[in-house]
């Protein structure tokens, strides 16, 4: 039985989400709970090599479905090794990215579908679904911006056009699923975002979700 407490966070690449999940361990570590930061794709050491070879600029023939399942397969083994196991042992546990990535990113992005991505990763996550999503909202045209040009993955380096659609993916579910995904702007300073985030939390544990 799940005991733990599962928040992944989302955003463009380049929307501060590393910065807010440092202070949202912090936060709670002040509380007395064992924090496990993570992320997608990745998690694993089998993960981590799967995200080398999506991420890889030199793959450009990588097939949007071969894509997705490679997403889904890293997925697999982070929830079963990592995020299942910690739940169990009651930690909080901050996911840099789930399901949510994968349906915006290949469902909308690569025009692959919002059910088909759902379905493959229903598969790979054993049903588990995040307690809460943070979403750092901020535009893509300005992400785009702070990351290094020279530095980019095979996402990354995707054109403007896909970074929105991938960006609009993301405002949308957070309206279809308003009570589970919250919004946090993030175009502005640092702390007024960290005010935001720790006002969140201090929401979900005075409504009893942790």
């Amino acid at each position: 039985m799940k005991k733990g407490l599962f928040i992944s966070i989302e955003g463009l690449d380049g929307a501060g989400k590393s910065t807010q999940m440092q202070f949202m361990k912090s936060f709670f570590q002040e509380k007395g709970l064992e924090v496990l930061i993570t992320r997608e794709p990745g998690g694993t050491i089998i993960g981590e090599k799967v995200r080398s070879i999506i991420l890889d600029k030199q793959h450009e023939e990588m097939a949007s479905t071969t894509e997705a399942l490679l997403y889904a397969a890293s997925r697999a083994q982070h929830v079963t090794q990592v995020i299942l196991p910690a739940l169990k042992e009651g930690k909080v546990v901050l996911c840099d990215r789930f399901v949510d990535s994968s349906i915006a990113y290949q469902g909308v992005g690569r025009q692959l579908g919002y059910h088909v991505i759902k379905t493959i990763n229903d598969f790979a996550t054993q049903g588990l679904s995040p307690d809460l999503t943070i979403f750092f909202d901020i535009p893509p045209e300005v992400t785009l911006q702070r990351i290094n040009r020279e530095e980019v993955d095979r996402l990354e380096q995707e054109k403007i056009d896909f970074h929105r659609a991938v960006y609009d993916a993301y405002i949308d579910l957070a309206k279809q699923d308003s009570a589970r995904i919250k919004v946090i702007k993030a175009d502005r300073a640092i702390d007024g975002i960290k005010k935001d985030v720790e006002k969140l939390l201090i929401k979900i544990i005075g409504e009893g979700i942790l």
